[in-house]
This record gives C-alpha cells, structure tokens and sequence, in this order.
C-alpha cells in the first residue's frame, strides 16, 4: 500500500495529553491500536492500563471494537488528506478488589449515626 492509503491518528489521553501522531493502514485492527497505545504510555501517569481490555478507543462518539479494522470501523480513509484524526482514549478504573469491597460493606454496617434528636 502507498503512503497516502495510511491514515494518521493521534490518541486523546484523559489528561488532554496525546500520543502520536502515528500513521497506520486502514486494515490495521483496533486491538494492535491499543497494543500501540500500550507501547507508547507516557510513563509516570497516575492511572495506567496494563492490558487493552483496560482501553476504549472512541472516534466521532462510536466506542471501537477490538476485532475491527479501521476501515470497517468507518474511520474516514483518504477522505481528508493531510489531516491527523484524533481519537479519544478511556482508561476503564480498576476492578474493586472483593475482600476491600467486603470490608467497606461490613464497616458501614457497623458504623452508625451519633446524632440525638431532641
């Protein structure tokens, strides 16, 4: 494939900070875009995904699947030349660990209001 068939993306970050721009083939899958991303995170990031399940990749309000191409995901290919398109990046917060979760339920239980009503 030529040159002007890649399309050039960049990545949003949560922080308004951005990775790339990079250029890709259209037949590129969302997956090894994340896996891209995963490559490139800026170290010393408060929050930081450790697989690309942790990622959602959103371009023009449509959240990306990770088996589609950018192609079949209708990211606009050759229709704009010469113009980066940026696309958002969600970090999914972490799982909430059960025994936490057990210990958190348990405490406000326990805890109880020390107000009086006169």
């Amino acid at each position: 494939m030529a040159d002007d068939d890649m399309i050039e993306l960049k990545f949003r970050l949560f922080d308004g900070t951005d990775i790339g721009p990079n250029k890709f083939f259209p037949s590129t899958t969302v997956g090894s875009l994340k896996e891209s991303i995963l490559a490139r995170w800026p170290a010393g990031k408060e929050i930081a995904p450790k697989t690309i399940n942790d990622l959602k990749l959103i371009n023009a309000g449509r959240i990306l699947e990770n088996n589609r191409t950018l192609a079949e995901s209708r990211v606009p290919v050759g229709e704009l030349p010469g113009v980066v398109i940026t696309m958002h990046v969600v970090v999914k917060p972490p799982a909430v660990d059960k025994n936490n979760e057990k210990q958190l339920a348990k405490a406000s239980k326990t805890s109880s209001c020390a107000c009086t009503i006169l």
